[in-house]
């Protein structure tokens, strides 16, 4: 009976709620306070990082007019769980839509994101009718927190790289009673979303991606070689060459740091400044935009999305933990990862990167949708998620 009963506990899911100690939140305030800034960069750009002026601006509104019980709130307000898949809890909100024949949807955040990124479509994909849509564009969804990050658990020994994430998700939509189901993901989600559509489990109808693998073998050779382009290339492929180029030259360093030493990385889980900056140092054009935002500037993000998410990084100790995903990892980033479902692609134009329609359709044999947004960039859901929720409903109407 002892056995039976590990089984089934095993096996639960529970439910869950975030709660946050008062005296978690005045630690938090009391080291911004105490942060010890360097001088000020010699550049007036952002090459050399994120400006002095700008962490100085997020370091005051965090300290002294952020709330974190806001968000709380907002992710108390949402069906949360718990379950044990594959030896490890993971964290999960599961809304379910009102609608008769709602899709069922997992969609998967990256790095340095989580569940926080998606709350703004929630709404909009289980609710549709209230958004000025139909009905028959209804999700139900399933938003995991992947290990090391957010609320799940933190792998203690190594082996869960985004292969193993593919097949827990699959097991989480099997063990929620979903027979039929799509999924979604950017950045890490992207490539576990691949990967989830290369391993076919059975009940996965479809994917769509806004970060999709798509980048010819030959391309990210000549990338990561730092040689010539290869022969050949027409304007629009070349212009990705060179975007990857610039990539790789300037904003790589994050995932060169964690996927060689994560573990060295410990100012980041020591003083929340450190976090916050190593957070927003993502890519060129996010950090334009962070600091656009905390200059006063109305963007697709605002000061509290952005303190939100580094927030629930800090109230979880996940800075180190979460980068220990580039450690696992053994695949290309960019490159295909040989998906013969459907998939539908969204490219936005402040990604890093944005594959021709031709390379796009050789990754993906089955391609049902691609289609280039006016604006947005890495973080879709959470910078543009108007766009995105359209993107969802429209490219993957077809396998309704």
């Amino acid at each position: 009976m002892t056995q039976l009963a590990d089984v089934v506990d095993a096996t639960a899911i529970r439910p869950f709620q975030v709660s946050t100690s008062e005296a978690e939140l005045t630690e938090l305030r009391r080291r911004i306070n105490a942060a010890r800034f360097p001088e000020k960069e010699p550049v007036a750009d952002f090459s050399q990082g994120v400006p002095l002026a700008t962490m100085q601006k997020l370091a005051r509104y965090w300290a002294t007019e952020y709330d974190w019980r806001k968000v709380e709130t907002r992710l108390n307000a949402l069906p949360q769980f718990i379950t044990e898949i594959d030896g490890l809890d993971i964290h999960f909100i599961h809304v379910r839509s009102k609608h008769d024949n709602a899709l069922p949807l997992i969609v998967t955040h990256g790095w340095p994101g989580s569940v926080i990124e998606q709350l703004k479509i929630i709404d909009p994909l289980t609710n549709p009718t209230a958004h000025g849509a139909s009905a028959s564009d209804a999700f139900h969804l399933v938003i995991p927190s992947m290990p090391g990050y957010g609320f799940s658990g933190k792998p203690t020994t190594t082996g869960w790289g985004p292969e193993r994430i593919a097949r827990a998700w699959a097991e989480l939509m099997k063990r929620l009673g979903y027979d039929r189901y799509v999924a979604h993901g950017g950045d890490w989600g992207g490539q576990i979303t691949d990967l989830m559509g290369a391993q076919a489990p059975r009940g996965l109808i479809g994917i769509h991606t806004n970060f999709p693998g798509a980048v010819r073998d030959d391309v990210t050779a000549a990338v990561l070689s730092g040689g010539a382009p290869p022969a050949g290339l027409d304007a629009e492929e070349t212009r990705v060459y060179e975007k990857l180029k610039v990539f790789w030259a300037t904003d790589v360093a994050y995932a060169l740091q964690m996927g060689t030493h994560p573990q060295t990385l410990y100012g980041i889980a020591d003083s929340p400044i450190g976090l916050a900056a190593w957070m927003l140092d993502h890519d060129a054009a996010s950090l334009a935009l962070i600091g656009r935002v905390f200059d006063g500037h109305a963007e697709g993000l605002t000061r509290d999305d952005i303190l939100d998410n580094v927030t629930h990084y800090w109230l979880t100790n996940t800075g180190i933990s979460s980068g220990r995903l580039y450690a696992e990892n053994r695949l290309s980033f960019f490159g295909p990862k040989g998906v013969s479902i459907p998939v539908a692609v969204s490219v936005f134009p402040d990604e890093l990167f944005q594959p021709p329609r031709s390379w796009v359709e050789k990754a993906y044999p089955k391609l049902i949708h691609y289609n280039r947004l006016p604006k947005g960039g890495h973080f879709a859901a959470w910078e543009q998620p108007t766009l995105l929720v359209d993107e969802l409903r429209t490219g993957l109407r077809s396998l309704r």
